[in-house]
């Protein structure tokens, strides 16, 4: 059963860089993906970024393209996202999620059956 944990949310100033981790543990087989999505309080879970582990393609949400970016350290079975220019309406609760599916692009919180329990980003002006 995969298993996946988040690491790395923190509070910082407008403009300032994060970067957040997803340990994953049991993901056998290397067609799956992985994405992460945000949550603001009283919004709706929005995706962020997604990717598959075999370095396929990378898909970012047009609210963070050029600033956040997606990538797998494969050897360790973690996920990372690199947050750049943070501005304060990125604060949210951060998510990782996976599915055992091949996704070709940002696909809807629906679609993927695993998911952490988050990471706090908080972006102050």
């Amino acid at each position: 059963q995969v298993q996946l944990v988040e690491s790395g949310g923190d509070s910082v100033q407008a403009g300032g860089s994060l970067r957040l981790s997803c340990a994953a543990s049991g993901i056998v087989t290397s067609e799956e993906s992985m994405a992460w999505f945000r949550q603001a309080p009283g919004k709706e879970r929005e995706g962020v970024a997604a990717s598959a582990p075999t370095g396929r393609g990378t898909y970012y949400a047009d609210s963070v393209q050029g600033r956040f970016a997606v990538f797998h350290d494969n050897a360790k079975n973690i996920m990372y996202l690199q947050l750049n220019s943070l501005k304060p309406e990125d604060t949210a609760m951060y998510y990782c999620a996976y599915s055992a599916l091949y996704l070709a692009g940002l696909a809807s919180a629906t679609t993927y059956g695993t998911w952490g329990q988050g990471t706090q980003v908080t972006v102050s002006s």
